[in-house]
């Protein structure tokens, strides 16, 4: 007779489920907080250290190129290792490392602790999309990841907005410092909540008939065949780029951009910034119930829906940039806030739905490093290489290139989407003891 209890299934209580979706929030927050107060802090290291554009926007760059080296070998610690442990350590890295651009003397000192930040930050997109997996079913994943993304807005809005107003009252040093901290105490909480048991890497042996039906241990070609041999997954991390780049662009451009052409202070030009990047708690959680919805009736809906928003940014940026001043741009450019991120809700869980369970955080690290090597490490440098040959209104109006050619690629990709979803290996959550 077989006594052996059977594996009870990661179901938390509602009360914890929301618990760790508050401190995933809140971390994710202030991982965009510390990551881009930078932008509005420009001119006043620019004013001490006599750095062009292209140095600083390598200030953003760099943290991008750090998140892109380490992301997949942090990504295989949280799938193999420990979601809630790596999330942790991760955590209290980047925000030491904030705290210690505040005491940098020298550009290259700078560089190198905004490349720590970098380390830090690498692995946590994908360890908390992999949580957010395993806590929701199908159903509200897309509505809770857009509920989630909610605090990059609302991080990069407090970052850019609260980074210029400290620097003009007491220094652009004093806002690493002050921005550092509450990350560092969220991620001790991190520590002693409950996380799903590491998903072991079997699938259904369908090749030999006599063990049909059975388990076999993945080997290493079975995992990068999982990659490759998903159309879907691959278009999906392809149209990432220039949603990322264009979402970027604007991120640490148009302060500069609004200072420049208008000649308003750059404590102003944060806070417009701000106000426009704000939006997206609405394009967000839009973007996210509109896709679980249409999802109920068409699969492909995950894909079908960021392609339209994303040719729909496109537009609003192209009609902004091209024919509009003053307050007629800004008003045309409220669009693009609502628009610029509604595409990622649905678009980040395909990346979790077409692959093994067992794969997740390693899915969207392969997602983070092709979206940052290309896109987001790429924009800084290149519109601020525009910018200094051209001027920042040249630079900003080649943004709607990229966002098409990610329409497109989002488009193709909704045709694979069911078939890969068909596919995938259903494996029930067990929860850690």
């Amino acid at each position: 007779m077989n006594n052996v209890a059977a594996p009870k299934e990661y179901k938390l209580s509602t009360r914890s489920t929301y618990y760790i979706f508050a401190l995933l929030f809140l971390l994710y927050f202030f991982d965009y907080v510390d990551r881009m107060v930078v932008t509005s802090l420009f001119p006043f290291i620019q004013k001490e250290w006599g750095l062009t554009d292209t140095q600083s926007g390598l200030l953003v760059s760099v943290v991008y190129w750090s998140i892109v080296a380490f992301v997949l070998p942090v990504s295989i610690l949280v799938d193999r290792w420990s979601r809630k442990k790596t999330i942790g350590i991760m955590a209290f890295v980047w925000s030491m490392a904030t705290l210690a651009c505040a005491f940098t003397k020298t550009f290259p000192q700078l560089i190198m602790t905004r490349a720590a930040i970098g380390i830090g930050e690498a692995g946590y997109a994908p360890a908390g999309t992999a949580m957010l997996s395993g806590l929701f079913p199908e159903e509200k994943r897309s509505r809770m990841m857009g509920l989630w993304n909610m605090s990059i807005p609302l991080g990069t809005a407090v970052g850019i907005g609260l980074g210029g107003f400290i620097a003009a009252h007491w220094g652009w040093r004093h806002a690493f410092g002050v921005v550092a901290i509450p990350g560092a105490i969220v991620a001790l909480l991190f520590f002693f909540v409950k996380d799903y048991k590491t998903v072991e890497l079997v699938k259904t042996d369908k090749t030999d008939v006599a063990y049909e039906g059975r388990s076999k241990k993945m080997s290493k070609m079975d995992i990068v065949r999982e990659f490759l041999h998903t159309p879907s997954l691959i278009f999906t991390n392809l149209g990432f780029i220039g949603c990322i780049f264009a979402n970027n662009a604007i991120m640490v451009w148009l302060p500069t951009y609004f200072h420049r052409t208008t000649g308003i202070p750059m404590s102003e030009a944060g806070i417009k910034v701000s106000m426009l990047m704000i939006l997206a708690i609405i394009g967000l959680p839009l973007g996210g119930w509109l896709a679980d919805m249409w999802f109920k009736k068409r699969p492909s809906a995950r894909l079908l829906l960021p392609a339209i928003t994303t040719i729909l940014n496109a537009l609003f940026i192209f009609i902004a940039f091209s024919f509009m001043e003053g307050k007629t741009q800004y008003i045309t450019l409220l669009g693009m806030g609502v628009l610029a991120s509604a595409f990622a809700p649905a678009a980040i869980i395909a990346t979790q739905e077409v692959i093994h369970p067992g794969l997740r955080a390693i899915s969207y690290s392969v997602c983070v490093i092709v979206q940052n090597l290309l896109g987001a490490s790429l924009a800084p440098i290149v519109i601020g290489k525009i910018s200094d040959l051209h001027g920042i209104k040249a630079a900003m109006s080649i943004i709607p290139i990229f966002l098409v050619i990610s329409a497109l690629l989002f488009f193709t990709g909704s045709f694979f989407y069911k078939k890969d979803l068909d596919k995938v290996e259903k494996i029930t959550l067990e929860c850690e003891d």
